[in-house]
């Protein structure tokens, strides 16, 4: 017998406490079929993130993962999306596929995470070599976002970091200061051929939708990455219209 409402799949959510963005974007991303069950990551938030301490804050979340992996799978999900991004970058490639197999191991249950969903996207649309990179992060955590990208076969040519001041801070970062990152991240227009957005309380999914039409580029959201590669990864094909190429297209 399946779930009467998630009859596709049960998707087993993991992200932090204080993350407000993940959870109504992944529902807006939900086929009918599919639910959502979040599971929040006990997250202090911490008021004064600096690029000494930021590292040190997320590794925190990344060291409370487990504990709301046990809580979630109390529900059996069929699978589980990471919701936060900034541990699933650190340590390169290699780092990335250790946290992948450490959330695992703990489940019994496959999980999809960003910065591998990122790789995965970029591989769809076909033909990205040289890429920009946005993050509400710190200079040494997007020093991290860089070397797992060079680990992966993409050369990162710009990046931003917005050095947001607190964990919620990130949801709250205006569209206006967002577009006007992405046309300083695509330079002249020649030099990159996407743009990726990381941190997943950065609220994205709709904006870069719409650079993708006027940038001419693809601009790829983690939160809908992430969430698209959960639903491929399970044999769901649904197209979604409204929220960039790589959900109608691929």
């Amino acid at each position: 017998m399946r779930d009467v409402l998630g009859w596709r799949c049960k998707f087993g959510v993991l992200g932090p406490s204080t993350n407000t963005i993940v959870q109504p974007d992944f529902e807006m991303m939900r086929p009918p079929g599919v639910t959502n069950h979040y599971s929040r990551i006990f997250t202090p938030n911490a008021q004064a993130v600096s690029n000494d301490t930021f590292m040190a804050g997320t590794q925190v979340i990344g060291e409370n993962t487990l504990e709301a992996v046990r809580s979630v799978m109390t529900c059996s999900p069929d699978y589980l999306v990471m919701g936060m991004s900034a541990v699933t970058f650190y340590g390169g490639a290699k780092g990335a596929d250790a946290f992948q197999e450490k959330v695992e191991q703990a489940a019994g249950v496959k999980i999809s995470i960003g910065s591998h969903s990122c790789t995965a996207a970029m591989k769809a649309y076909g033909g990205i070599k040289r890429i920009a990179v946005l993050s509400p992060y710190y200079p040494v955590a997007n020093e991290q976002v860089i070397r797992y990208f060079t680990d992966s076969g993409f050369e990162v040519v710009r990046d931003v970091y917005l050095q947001c001041k607190s964990w919620t801070a990130i949801a709250e970062v205006p569209p206006d200061l967002l577009r006007e990152r992405l046309i300083e991240l695509n330079g002249n227009g020649r030099d990159v051929d996407a743009i990726i957005q990381v941190g997943t309380n950065l609220s994205m999914v709709r904006l870069a939708a719409a650079a993708e039409m006027w940038l001419g580029k693809p601009v790829i959201a983690i939160n809908t990455a992430t969430y698209w590669h959960a639903l491929r990864a399970n044999k769901i094909m649904d197209k979604i219209p409204g929220l960039g190429r790589l959900l109608e297209e691929f």
